[in-house]
């Protein structure tokens, strides 16, 4: 019996290999066909560059992730290629991903379906190698997953990580009872300290680890021992994220801090000495667990000073729990009578292991200290580098315990005046500013951080609704219902009264909003259906998930027959009729109910599945209204589910030969094919949606900013998409590097204006006259604006003002301490006319119009930030000898009111000394029209079939409305009518309806055709435009009212729109609007009703 049982497993084993890397190759051949060959937008460009030169990104970094990637750029065969190279790595990890989850979908079902001792029969194999074949290619196929496999961000190998040691745990298992399993722990070790290199996310498998390492080493376990296990498990994945990640940093500045501040040594001498100690008492607590006769007090003593040096113990950032942590450790261990030297062997080869791992993050202090273009937060020392994985430009966030949207900061009397609560938090330790080369090292002090308390009353636990920007307010009490409780409390000794959200109301918003939009909403995309791809925030147009089952759908989203455009036609819009929910639901319950090995496996597939989705809801705690989906965050959550949709092919053939009695082999058969059309299904809603292959436009759309500059210009820049693009065309292509990319949001940071002052490529230094004393961190961040007087203050003496640190012009009556201002609210720039013709600013066209002077109305503002400040300098500093630009997707906050001297050169906005506001002196219209006809490309956005996602839809829609539009509103007005036809053709030409839908952004160019007697044209593209508004408005006024209140806001555009073309058509053809009047009035007369209603 026996042999026949090895020769049944072997042959099982060489098809479950096989059949792993046939979904390797089936994988890994749909994301390189679907993947795009360039870098996408948002995150991706930033990491392609950071990966090819290796430069540091955003906080907290992924310098693993960049050492792997820039291996594989190193087969581009020219820098066009290196994003390609890098998007491939993706796709080839995600394969990998799936050629795990397939061999840990068999294992699983394997330890259930087949009784240990016992010969595997064909009909098991065939379930076993099915349920990893449909979970794996479910997992292949779903909408987040797929996302990620396409691009080059770090998910996708975050995800590789994921499905490693989740495989690698269960070989362990297998292995166990044999000598030197543990290796296997080691190597998972290992694996998570490169990890943390590439995305934490991955530190959430702990609590699935544990639990198949309890339920391993105690084969009869209790509720009690599993819930001691998850709380262990819980306990590891706090200490690697705040102890080891954070406390290791922790304890390396203060050896930094003894080494160069205490012995007057150089800078990083510390760190030095820091590794060399760590690397010893690791070896010798190694060392003294591996001796024929070990010594227990030498053991003791180095295992706990190995504890100390990893900085485990210091969670947070104050010593008194660390101390306390020590001496719990030391009381155990000196308790304890016999120790387990394995255990402790293990633990200690495990921790030196994931510290190897760690220390990829020197990359990022080696490169920070190189200088490198793109040197985010500057990490160049050990203290700046616990700044940069704290991620503390980011800002905390509340979780147990904190404020809530009506929370006041707490102020205590003083004598006769209040002074705000704070509470002491670390300093932030700087770099001396040396005035010689001869000055020694040393850090100082450079802040003393202080954290506001607020009021105690006004607080809450578990705090989910805590931002106070006025929209996440609005939000908050819409997803929360909230109507509020009056509390009242004291404010400077007056009984203040506020309607503070109860708890019933803050747990009904994390239901509703954070758990149900920001995570299940997610999940039924994966699993059930998408209504489309277009980001919503709660109403019933955008962004819900659907099933594809009418009845269902219409109570859901509203009627499912003539839907908007948005809808029906987007790409983004697939239906799975439930089917991989229903088959992961099958597969749960079969699982959790299949005996102990079977509620065993459930257990640790279920806490996979939670600590990688809902275990991130509750920590990221999010504010309403975030600027991009947040699918990619839960991609491991999904990837559990998975598992459960394999294991319900299992369940499937089980209930085929219960209830319809049919042979095993059948039963088998019919499920495994069954559940191979949910995969198929998948793939084929999902994948117009997912095939970014020939698409160039985050490319395109980055150099179309540079090409809208002058030579040696600045162009100033405000979120990701438009300054990432740019970071990617100049850092890895080469494209424009003569012009300075500037982000006004870093602009508010020291580090960044030192970057600005330094060449890069062919850029020259930031016209910056500020030195680092004058803005250095806390100094300087925002000063105040006082109209203490009337007329206008010359920049200049503003400046100056602002800039000294004479006390006198620090103080103000009203106010006792200190503070930097302006005494007023209108300032003066005097415009140097020689510097003007000097340097080409102005072409004759616009010479006659030169301002003397520019005024700068400050008027709405109550201060001016750090930012505001640093340009208004450059403003001054530079004289007009480099050109300087905002982009056309910078916010408006950021102008420092200077809007008024924009002139529109392209996708930028050119600062000219020129009134051009409310003028045709607006747009430049020779420089425009030569950047759109000539200079700008498209990146195939034109490209019959190709897809558009929304991000890049709405920037199509922003070229269309103002670039081609406004250009050609401005080139009819100035009599250039051809030029006019042609910007107008050409906007067609590149932006075809066909793929980029007709709606508002067009009207402005259906009007001037008919401004440049191009009826038909014109015509036609009305025609298409109030088809369109029409056929939304019919569909909204089906909608039951409590659906049409979500979209309302959209009703009334789509109405517009229609009255817009209208009141356009009535001018140049009457006839025209005909055909839609009679249903246009019907619509305004029910508009009229349920407006009344």
């Amino acid at each position: 019996m026996q042999p026949n049982i090895y020769k049944h497993m072997g042959k099982y084993k060489l098809i479950n290999n096989a059949l792993g890397w046939i979904v390797f190759l089936i994988a890994s051949t749909v994301y390189l066909m679907t993947m795009e060959p360039t870098a996408s937008f948002w995150d991706c460009g930033e990491f392609i560059s950071s990966a090819y030169k290796l430069e540091v990104g955003h906080p907290p970094g992924a310098p693993f992730f960049m050492l792997t990637a820039n291996l594989f750029t190193q087969f581009a065969s020219s820098p066009d290629k290196v994003a390609m190279m890098v998007n491939a790595m993706s796709a080839l990890f995600s394969g990998l991903t799936i050629l795990f989850l397939f061999w840990s979908v068999t294992h699983l079902a394997r330890k259930i379906i087949v009784t240990e001792g016992k010969e595997m029969t064909t009909a098991q194999m065939i379930t076993i190698l099915a349920s990893g074949l449909v979970g794996a290619l479910a997992y292949t196929f779903s909408d987040t997953f797929w996302f990620s496999a396409v691009e080059g961000e770090v998910y996708a190998y975050s995800s590789l990580f994921t499905a490693v040691v989740f495989w690698l745990i269960l070989k362990w298992e297998s292995a166990a009872d044999r000598p030197h399993a543990d290796r296997w722990i080691v190597l998972i070790a290992y694996l998570m300290g490169l990890s943390i290199g590439v995305h934490l996310l991955n530190l959430l498998c702990i609590p699935a680890i544990v639990l198949v390492y309890y339920y391993k080493k105690f084969p009869n376990p209790t509720m009690k021992g599993t819930l001691v296990a998850l709380l262990v498990s819980f306990a590891i994945v706090g200490l690697m994220m705040y102890g080891v990640v954070q406390g290791l940093v922790e304890v390396c500045g203060w050896f930094e801090l003894l080494f160069v501040n205490r012995l007057g040594m150089p800078y990083n001498s510390g760190v030095f000495a820091y590794i060399i100690v760590l690397v010893a008492v690791l070896f010798w607590a190694t060392y003294e667990t591996m001796r024929e006769k070990p010594n227990d007090i030498r053991m003791k003593i180095s295992f706990i000073l190995s504890i100390i040096l990893l900085g485990i113990p210091f969670i947070g950032s104050g010593y008194i729990l660390g101390i306390v942590l020590i001496a719990a450790l030391t009381a155990f261990l000196f308790w304890v009578k016999k120790l387990n030297i394995k255990l402790m062997n293990t633990i200690l080869v495990s921790l030196m292991v994931i510290v190897v791992g760690y220390s990829s993050y020197a990359l990022i202090m080696i490169r920070s200290t190189a200088g490198t273009p793109m040197d985010q937060n500057a990490p160049e020392d050990i203290f700046t580098l616990r700044t940069y994985l704290a991620r503390e430009q980011y800002g905390q966030t509340p979780l147990f315990y904190g404020r809530t949207y009506v929370s006041e900061v707490k102020y205590e009397r003083q004598g006769n005046s209040y002074a705000v609560a704070e509470k002491e938090a670390p300093p932030t330790w700087s770099r001396i500013i040396k005035k010689s080369a001869d000055e020694k090292d040393r850090y100082y002090v450079s802040r003393e951080n202080k954290e506001y308390q607020y009021v105690d009353e006004l607080n809450m636990l578990f705090p989910r609704m805590h931002s106070e920007q006025p929209t996440h307010i609005e939000a908050y009490k819409e997803w929360g219902q909230v109507r509020g409780t009056p509390v009242k409390f004291n404010r400077f000794g007056e009984n203040i009264t506020v309607m503070k959200p109860t708890f019933a109301e803050n747990i009904r918003f994390f239901f509703s909003y954070q758990l149900n939009f920001m995570y299940w909403r997610y999940f039924m995309w994966n699993f059930s259906g998408r209504q489309n791809d277009i980001q919503g925030n709660g109403e019933i147009l955008y962004g819900n998930w659907i099933t594809g089952i009418k009845f269902i759908d219409e109570a859901l989203v509203g009627p499912q027959d003539d839907m908007p455009d948005d809808i029906a036609k987007n790409k983004g819009h697939n239906v799975y009729y439930m089917l991989p929910l229903l088959l992961g639901l099958i597969g749960l319950f079969y699982q959790a109910y299949s005996g102990q090995k079977g509620i065993q496996t459930f257990w640790i597939t279920f806490f996979l599945f939670f600590m990688t989705g809902i275990a991130i809801v509750l920590y990221l705690n999010q504010t309403p209204y975030q600027p991009r989906e947040r699918d990619y965050a839960y991609a491991g959550s999904f990837y559990a589910f998975c598992i459960w949709i394999g294991f319900g092919v299992a369940g499937l053939a089980k209930l085929l030969e219960k209830y319809a009695k049919a042979p095993a082999i059948i039963s088998a058969g019919a499920a495994s094919i069954f559940g191979l059309f949910v995969p198929i299904q998948m793939a084929g809603q999902t994948w117009d949606d997912h095939d970014r292959s020939d698409r160039y436009i985050a490319r395109d759309f980055g150099a179309n900013y540079l090409e809208s500059c002058e030579p040696n210009a600045i162009i100033f820049t405000n979120g990701d998409n438009d300054t990432f693009p740019l970071w990617y065309a100049q850092e890895v292509e080469g494209i424009r590097t003569d012009v300075r990319v500037c982000n006004t949001s870093y602009l508010q940071t020291d580090w960044y204006i030192d970057q600005m002052k330094r060449e890069a490529y062919e850029s020259a230094p930031l016209p910056i006259s500020w030195n680092r004393e004058d803005y250095i961190q806390g100094t300087r961040d925002a000063a105040r604006l006082f109209p203490m007087m009337e007329q206008a203050i010359d920049l200049r003496t503003a400046l100056n003002f602002v800039r000294s640190n004479d006390p006198r012009y620090k103080k103000l009556p009203e106010y006792s301490q200190e503070m930097d201002y302006i005494p007023s609210k209108k300032l003066t720039f005097q415009v140097d006319s020689a510097a003007i013709l000097k340097n080409n600013v102005l072409s004759n066209k616009y010479l006659p119009y030169t301002l003397k002077q520019m005024e700068i109305d400050l008027s709405n503002k109550q201060m001016l930030g750090k930012q505001e400040l640093i340009i208004l300098d450059m403003l001054q500093t530079n004289n007009w000898e480099r050109p300087m630009y905002y982009a056309i997707t910078v916010s408006p906050d950021q102008f420092v009111n200077l809007d008024g001297f924009f002139q529109q050169t392209g996708m930028a906005y050119q600062l000219v000394p020129l009134d051009t506001k409310n003028t045709n002196l607006a747009i430049n219209t020779e420089k425009m029209y030569d950047n759109v006809m000539n200079k700008f490309k498209w990146g195939n956005i034109n490209k019959p079939g190709i897809y558009l996602d929304e991000t890049i839809m709405r920037q199509a829609k922003t070229y269309r409305a103002y670039i081609f539009a406004r250009l050609a509103s401005t080139l009819i007005q100035d009599g250039e009518n051809e030029k006019a036809l042609n910007i107008l053709d050409k906007s067609m030409e590149v932006l075809p309806a066909e793929n980029v839908p007709l709606d508002y952004s067009a009207l402005p160019l259906a009007e001037g055709y008919y401004m440049l007697g191009e009826n038909a044209k014109a015509e036609e593209l009305y025609s298409g435009i109030v088809d369109v508004a029409m056929r939304n408005v019919r569909w909204f006024f089906r909608l039951k009212p409590s659906q049409l209140a979500s979209v309302v806001n959209y009703l009334e555009t789509n109405l517009y729109i229609i009255q817009e073309v209208m009141r356009t058509s009535e001018k140049y053809n009457p006839e025209f609007f005909k055909p839609y009047q009679e249903e246009f009035d019907s619509f305004r007369m029910a508009y009229s009703a349920a407006h009344r209603e």
